[in-house]
């Protein structure tokens, strides 16, 4: 049951920053406004967030922005201002808290969560590396978010680096000496999950034969890694909300609450707003979660980071001197890569580890196994050769592959504007539509007459 307090301080005050009002959820779902100082929210047109929710009261709730903290308060509502399952008469907000008006939801999220940040300079974050456009925007949220203890959601397909993201933005922030606990959702049993994430005491359950600390007490003062959020058991939702929202947890067994410092990064390769459309997964956990969202794109949609990418994996592997480039480098970028940079890490070890010490890498026989690509319609499959290929055909055939593949990412990344396109590829509007009518003629050409 809802709990009733006059006064609710919910965690910590805000990092300093412009921040939004954002209604994720209800009828008013998208809309925002900006709290600079105070925000009356309610269903009346005088309000400055309106919901149009019959549920919400004419004039709602107010919130204030002073001295670096945010305040709710209640004025009169019907159904009251509830965070979690607390009702709040005039409380205290941290960044990501969500708060229940009717059947509406509201967030705090900083401006710059809202990917209103220009793309970074650098060409690496911690472990991460990428000098694509893409990649440079994911750095400059991951800067920012550096500094802030805001829980942090990483989307992207699996084997794109997601967990080098969460360690990376845990090592660049404050708490970077302090501990770094991964808990992978996927791999722990749903009985044994409570468990694991919260711990127990002796003789909590058969087997119980010790006290035990679990993932969050772990953290401490660090950051608690939640691997694959979407495998987390709907049953053991509620229990991680409360621990968010509280700071407490309770140890299964036990009757004792105590308090943890821990900033919370998850990731999935789930769509997991779609997951709350279906009720797989609950809507307050996902909304207090989704405070600052990065979406790591995969390899295929970022051709060009892949020779940064090879020359780290390789280093140390390859003659003094030598370099990644060449026909193998267009080989490689002329791939789909599915399984991304984990799959490109495995080609190469594997290409290592079959070639004689001292291989130049434009020397390595690259096998590319099942991954099929641009490789499969030469007729060839690598190690060797299936059906060979006379070198300058089979080599024409590559390039014009990468041709396609770097393209076909370039425009989708920019919508089809031809002009953000080009000056992203650093080429000339001109050069870039001859390269997209060749392109063109060559499919027209070998197109089959029907």
């Amino acid at each position: 049951m809802p709990t009733d307090t006059q006064t609710h301080s919910l965690l910590e005050a805000p990092s300093p920053g412009e921040l939004h009002v954002v209604v994720v959820d209800g009828p008013s779902a998208g809309a925002s406004v900006v709290l600079r100082s105070k925000v009356v929210i309610g269903s009346d047109e005088t309000c400055d967030l309106i919901l149009e929710d019959s549920t919400v009261s004419r004039r709602h709730a107010v919130m204030t922005l002073a001295d670096q903290r945010v305040r709710i308060r209640d004025v009169g509502s019907r159904n009251g201002v509830f965070v979690g399952d607390t009702r709040v008469h005039d409380g205290v907000l941290a960044e990501g808290a969500v708060v229940r008006l009717g059947k509406s939801a509201l967030a705090l999220r900083p401006r710059w969560a809202r990917r209103e940040v220009s793309a970074s300079r650098a060409h690496r974050f911690g472990e991460l590396y990428g000098s694509s456009v893409a990649m440079r925007e994911v750095f400059a949220i991951l800067e920012r978010a550096a500094g802030s203890d805001v829980p942090v959601l990483i989307e992207g397909e699996t084997g794109c680096g997601k967990d080098l993201c969460a360690r990376s933005l845990h090592m660049a922030s404050p708490r970077g000496r302090r501990p770094f606990v991964v808990f992978d959702c996927a791999s722990v049993p749903e009985s044994l999950a409570e468990s694991e994430l919260f711990g127990h005491v002796r003789g909590a359950f058969t087997g119980a034969h010790q006290d035990r600390q679990g993932a969050f007490e772990r953290a401490h003062r660090g950051t608690l890694f939640l691997d694959e959020l979407g495998e987390l058991p709907l049953s053991l939702q509620p229990k991680l909300l409360r621990v968010l929202e509280s700071g407490e947890l309770t140890r299964v067994g036990d009757g004792q609450p105590q308090a943890v410092d821990v900033r919370v990064v998850a990731a999935t390769n789930r769509n997991l707003h779609a997951e709350v459309q279906r009720g797989a997964f609950r809507a307050d956990l996902f909304y207090r979660l989704d405070v600052v969202r990065v979406h790591v794109p995969p390899l295929r949609h970022r051709p060009e980071d892949i020779q940064g990418l090879a020359t780290d994996l390789l280093m140390g592997k390859l003659p003094p001197g030598d370099e990644v480039q060449g026909d193998n480098l267009a080989l490689l970028m002329a791939q789909p890569w599915p399984g991304n940079v984990r799959e490109l890490r495995n080609v190469l070890m594997r290409s290592i580890a079959l070639s004689a010490p001292g291989t130049r890498f434009d020397d390595l026989s690259i096998g590319l196994g099942a991954t099929g690509g641009p490789a499969a319609s030469f007729g060839m499959s690598y190690p060797g050769v299936v059906a060979p290929l006379p070198y300058k055909e089979a080599k024409r055939l590559l390039l014009e592959g990468f041709e396609r593949s770097y393209l076909e990412a370039l425009m989708r990344r920019h919508d089809g504007n031809h002009t953000q396109a080009a000056k992203s590829a650093g080429i000339s509007r001109k050069h870039l539509h001859e390269l997209v009518k060749k392109l063109e003629a060559n499919e027209d050409e070998q197109r089959v007459p029907e």
